[in-house]
C-alpha cells in the first residue's frame, strides 16, 4: 500500500498488524460488535486502518463524505446512531473539530467516543495513536472470539447514497457483498500481485473502498493513493513514480488529466487497465484513454452503492463500441431482469427498469428493514441477444412530452457525437402545452463556439421531432457530487429559474446562453 502524499509504504502484512492493533484498542475503550463508528476524512493511510480495524472488531464502519457541512454531518451521525467517530482535524475549508464540537453532545445523543487523527490533545477527544496503544491481552482475546463467530452476512459498512436525486439513504453492506464484488471485478481485470492500482477516487465511496482497497487485497496487488483528494497532476505523478498498471476514476477525472497542459510530460506507459464508472463515457474520451493513456484494457463498470457496487462490467477484450455503448454483461453469481411498470419482464431490446438480485445486494437501508430479493435500480435499460446491457435513462429522469416517453440518455448519447460538445446533460422542464419540454445543457469543448440553431439543426433528421431539445443552454459547469455525478435535480431547479427570467424578456424561446 502506498499513500504518496503522506510518504506511507506498508505491506499488506504491516497494514494487517496495524489494523489489528486499532481493533484491539477500540475494544479496550468499550466498543462492542455491532456498534457503528463513523470515518470522516479524505484519502489517507488511516482510512485503511479504519476500514480493516473496524471489521476485525466486528464494528460497522459508517463512511461520511468529507465535504459534508454541519447539518449533513449531524444527519449522518444520527441517522445510523453512531457511537463513535474517527475524524480528520481539518481539510481545505472544513474544520472538522469545530463541527464536531458544535454538535457534541447535545445534537448527537448516541455519540460517545470521538477519535481524531491529529497529534495534539483536544478536550473530550482521543488521539488515534493513543487508542492504538491501549490494546491489551483481554482485547486480543476478544478479537479472537469475534473472528470465530463472525457471520459473513453480518453488516459491516454503511454508505450514504450520493444524493443525485434527493436526501442520502444509508445503504447497509455486508462482508459477503463487498469482498465477493471486489474478487469478481479483480478476475475480470486479470489482476495479479504484479499489478499496481492508482486510486484518486474518494475512500468514503464504494468505488475506492471495494473496487480499490478490497480488489487489491483479494488479488495481492498494490494500492496507490496519490493524495487526499483528486488532483490531475498528482495522480499522473503517482502513476509515473509507482509504475501503476491500472487506474480507476469517473469520466471527469480522465478528462481533467487529458486536458492538463502538462499531460505530455508524464510517463503513463505502465498503464494497461482500470475501471471508468459513475457517469456515461463518451466514445471520444474512451479512444483518448486507450490511445493517449495506454489503457488498452480499460473497462466500464455499472452499479450503485446498494449493490456493493458493481452489477455489470465490460471485459478488457470487448471491442470499443461495446465498452462505450454498453455497461457490459452481468457479473458472475448475479442476476438481472428488465421489467415494465407492471413488473413483467420485457422482450430483448425493449426498455424497462433494471433489477438486480444476488450476493452483492445490500441488506437494506439502515432503519428501514431488509431490502428484499430484487433491487430496483431506477435505471432504464435494454439487453441485446448477446446479453450486453445498455442504460438508456433513469425512471425518474424519464420525461413525458405530449404523451411520448423520452429518455434523456438517448439524446445525450446522440449530442456527444457533435465534435464541439464536451459534456451534455438533458433534463425535462415544465411546459403548459406538452406537460414537459426538453432542455439540453451543453458545455462546449475548449475554444469552441456554437448557437442554439446549430445544435437543433444537428438533431433534425437524426432524432424524432419530439426528442429535439426545445431549450439549449450553454453552461460552464454542472452541479456535481464529490464522486463526479451530475446532480440533475439541482440542474432542473436552476434551469426552471433561468427560463422563468427569460420568459420576461424578448429573447426568442429556446435561445439560452
Amino acid at each position: 500500500m502506498v499513500v504518496a502524499e503522506q510518504g506511507v509504504r506498508w505491506s499488506w502484512a504491516e497494514l494487517r498488524q496495524r489494523a489489528l492493533q486499532l481493533a484491539a484498542g477500540l475494544l479496550a475503550i468499550g466498543f462492542e460488535p455491532g456498534d457503528r463508528i463513523g470515518m470522516l476524512a479524505p484519502n489517507r493511510a488511516e482510512w485503511l486502518l479504519a476500514q480493516f480495524g473496524s471489521a476485525y472488531a466486528g464494528l460497522i464502519l459508517v463512511n461520511i463524505n468529507p465535504a459534508y457541512r454541519l447539518s449533513e454531518l449531524e444527519y449522518a451521525l444520527n441517522k445510523v446512531g453512531c457511537r463513535g467517530l474517527i475524524t480528520e482535524t481539518r481539510f481545505k475549508s472544513s474544520n472538522y473539530i469545530e463541527m464536531v464540537q458544535t454538535l457534541y453532545p447535545d445534537r448527537v445523543p448516541d455519540l460517545k467516543t470521538i477519535i481524531h487523527l491529529g497529534s495534539e490533545d483536544i478536550p473530550d477527544m482521543l488521539r488515534l495513536d493513543h487508542v492504538m496503544g491501549l490494546a491489551d491481552e483481554n482485547a486480543q482475546q476478544t478479537l479472537d472470539a469475534i473472528a470465530q463467530r463472525s457471520d459473513f452476512d453480518a453488516p459491516i459498512n454503511i454508505q450514504f447514497t450520493s444524493g443525485t436525486t434527493g436526501a442520502p439513504k444509508a445503504a447497509t453492506l455486508t462482508h459477503h457483498n463487498m469482498i465477493n464484488n471486489a474478487a469478481m471485478s479483480a478476475a475480470i481485470l486479470k489482476f495479479t500481485e504484479k499489478d499496481r492500482l492508482c486510486i484518486p477516487v474518494p475512500m468514503y465511496h464504494c468505488f475506492a473502498m471495494v473496487l480499490g482497497t478490497l480488489l487489491c487485497a483479494t488479488s495481492g496487488s498494490t494500492v496507490v493513493f496519490p493524495g487526499a483528494a483528486f488532483e490531475a497532476k498528482a495522480t499522473m505523478q503517482a502513476i509515473e513514480d509507482e509504475a501503476c498498471t491500472a487506474l480507476h476514476g469517473v469520466p471527469t477525472m480522465f478528462i481533467a488529466m487529458l486536458d492538463d497542459p502538462d499531460f505530455q510530460k508524464y510517463d503513463l506507459k505502465s498503464l494497461r487497465t482500470g475501471i471508468m464508472a459513475g457517469a456515461p463515457c463518451p466514445i471520444e474520451l474512451m479512444r483518448q484513454v486507450i490511445d493517449d493513456m495506454h489503457m488498452s484494457e480499460i473497462t466500464i463498470g455499472y452499479g450503485m452503492t446498494e449493490t456493493g457496487p458493481l452489477s455489470t462490467q465490460t471485459s478488457p477484450d470487448d471491442p470499443i463500441d461495446l465498452r462505450v455503448g454498453t455497461v457490459g454483461r452481468v457479473l458472475p453469481h448475479t442476476e438481472v431482469k428488465i421489467v415494465d411498470e407492471n413488473d413483467q419482464i420485457v422482450a430483448l431490446s425493449e426498455p424497462g427498469e433494471l433489477c438486480v438480485r444476488g450476493y452483492n445486494v445490500m441488506r437494506g437501508y439502515w432503519g428501514d428493514g431488509d431490502q428484499g430479493e430484487w433491487m430496483h435500480t431506477g435505471d432504464i435499460a435494454t439487453m441485446d441477444e448477446d446479453a450486453y446491457i445498455r442504460i438508456v435513462g433513469r425512471s425518474k429522469d424519464m420525461l413525458i412530452r405530449g404523451g411520448e416517453n423520452v429518455y434523456p440518455r438517448e439524446i445525450e448519447d446522440f449530442l456527444y457525437s457533435y465534435p464541439k460538445i464536451d459534456q451534455v446533460e438533458v433534463v425535462g422542464v415544465p411546459d403548459e402545452k406538452f406537460g414537459e419540454e426538453i432542455a439540453a445543457c451543453i458545455k462546449l469543448a475548449e475554444g469552441e463556439q456554437a448557437t442554439v440553431d446549430e445544435i437543433r439543426d444537428f438533431c433534425r433528421g437524426e432524432l424524432s421531432h419530439f426528442k429535439i431539445p426545445r431549450y439549449v443552454l450553454f453552461v460552464d459547469d454542472f452541479p456535481m457530487t464529490v464522486t463526479g455525478k451530475v446532480q440533475k435535480f439541482i440542474l432542473r431547479e436552476q434551469i426552471a429559474k433561468e427560463l422563468e427570467q427569460i420568459s420576461r424578456t424578448s429573447q426568442p424561446k429556446g435561445a439560452v446562453r
